[in-house]
């Protein structure tokens, strides 16, 4: 692909196998703002983005927003910040978060996250706070080397490839607070705050140094891009050219309606495009279309139901991206949540990119989110490593006679039957007729022995299991849709 780029020239890039392989990435938000790691547990950033209120962002659940919520005087995280720290300016916790890195184990990170199953890591290598987490040779003109000397970004991305995975980067090109730091309440405020001037230039000439040093399978921006469609599409050209198999996601939307407009006209033109455009379901949302994309990334939400286009569900471990230390147990997603909704995500035709947000003051992965991702290595070697290379089937879901809720999904010609809970005996497989030469094996143990199975009075397949199994993987070869 040219370096020029059009629209149409990169609507013939298609997303790589690899990416629809994958089923599972890990997302990395590791900020400054990790060092405070605080943000408020009674809400959750769907509602808020549909409270109609002009300071409702104050309350934003994700502990990386903590420089916009101290904007706002009587934010529970300005009263937080104020009993904790005072009045130190939120700018120093850059060096105690560098300064943690003593301790760093980006070897180990990588472990626990390949021994999920995880087939690709995205870092956060650029937030809305401007910071930069490795040696950028671009200048920040607001706030002079707002970066990090240790190049983070590279050492992280050694490791994950080192352990087998694809490393991805993301970067926040619709914000950036060191170039417009205007407190931000509600979602119009959110869209009149993509900078303007000399940013554009400034996130453009980051992207192409991430791109040039680093050559990141998925290229992940955020909220916004902050030029027009004809400065985008030469980027994103130029991205493929130098990564043929790379992924973009659908956070692009170029920002050419605020050249030229006043700041009321743009909040309320933006506010009610997007108020049009956005979805919010599940306490979660969807962001808007753009003119081109390889990916959609639901935030929080799960999609209804199959899609043809390629899409993962984007979410933390609790109610934030970034580390929470007021998230308590009931904030966390359960077993049984969380193995659910992957199953439904890969059934869906989807890829879940879960979120793990390590803490900024000693560089470490808290033990509540190893704990889940230590539930998603156990389920993988019980079957669940049969979700790789997965395809929907007919049928992406169907509750069976006895109530049982299965997930459907399908690698080759085996189809893969997955109940989302415990179950004991005589199972029977719905949607799924036998014939005669069918097969059934339980996945995940190694040598597979074959299940035995009776024709049920529906003609589906009725499979004897070996005693009480929480969520099997079935694999049923030689059958076919009833």
């Amino acid at each position: 692909m040219g370096a020029r780029g059009d629209l149409k020239e990169l609507r013939r890039h298609r997303v790589p196998a690899w990416w629809r392989d994958a089923k599972l990435g890990i997302f990395v938000h590791w900020t400054p703002a990790s060092v405070p790691g605080w943000a408020p547990v009674d809400s959750h950033i769907g509602d808020l983005l549909g409270a109609g209120r002009r300071d409702a962002l104050a309350a934003n659940p994700y502990t990386e927003w903590y420089e916009n919520s101290l904007r706002f005087p009587d934010s529970p995280v300005s009263r937080h910040h104020r009993a904790t720290y005072g009045t130190k300016p939120v700018t120093e916790f850059a060096a105690e978060w560098t300064a943690a890195l003593d301790g760093w184990d980006p070897d180990g990170w990588a472990a626990e996250f390949a021994a999920t199953g995880a087939r690709y890591v995205v870092l956060v290598t650029k937030h809305h706070d401007g910071w930069c987490p490795w040696p950028t040779a671009v200048p920040n003109p607001h706030r002079a080397n707002w970066h990090c000397r240790r190049d983070v970004v590279g050492e992280m991305a050694e490791a994950v490839r080192g352990a087998g995975m694809r490393f991805g980067v993301y970067y926040s090109g619709g914000l950036d607070w060191t170039f417009d730091d205007r407190p931000i309440g509600n979602l119009g405020d959110l869209l009149a705050a993509v900078p303007r001037g000399a940013y554009p230039a400034y996130a453009a000439a980051q992207v192409r140094e991430l791109v040039a040093r680093y050559r990141p399978s998925v290229l992940w921006n955020d909220i916004a891009w902050p030029d027009t469609g004809a400065a985008l599409w030469p980027l994103m050209a130029e991205y493929y050219r130098d990564v043929p198999d790379g992924v973009l996601n659908d956070r692009w939307m170029p920002w050419s309606p605020l050249i030229g407009a006043t700041r009321s006209a743009v909040v309320r033109r933006l506010a009610d495009a997007a108020n049009a455009r956005v979805s919010r379901a599940d306490r979660g949302l969807v962001p808007p279309r753009p003119p081109h994309f390889d990916v959609r990334t639901p935030e929080y939400v799960v999609f209804p139901d199959v899609r043809s286009e390629p899409w993962e569900c984007v979410r933390g471990i609790d109610q934030s991206f970034g580390y929470n230390r007021n998230s308590g147990p009931e904030h966390f997603l359960p077993r049984e949540e969380l193995l659910d909704m992957f199953t439904d995500v890969v059934a869906k035709g989807g890829n879940l990119l879960l979120n793990v947000g390590p803490r900024g003051e000693d560089a470490t992965i808290p033990d509540e989110q190893l704990v889940r991702l230590r539930w998603l290595s156990d389920w993988r070697a019980s079957g669940g490593a049969t979700v790789v290379g997965a395809r929907p089937w007919v049928r992406a879901q169907t509750v069976g006679p006895d109530g049982t809720d299965w997930r459907f999904w399908a690698v080759d010609r085996t189809v893969y039957a997955c109940p989302q809970g415990s179950v004991d005996g005589t199972v029977t497989v719905p949607t799924v007729a036998a014939t005669p030469t069918t097969e059934v094996r339980l996945a995940g143990t190694g040598t597979e022995p074959s299940l035995e199975w009776a024709r049920a009075a529906d003609g589906a397949v009725a499979v004897t299991l070996p005693g009480r199994l929480d969520r099997p993987v079935l694999a049923l070869r030689s059958v076919q849709a009833s």
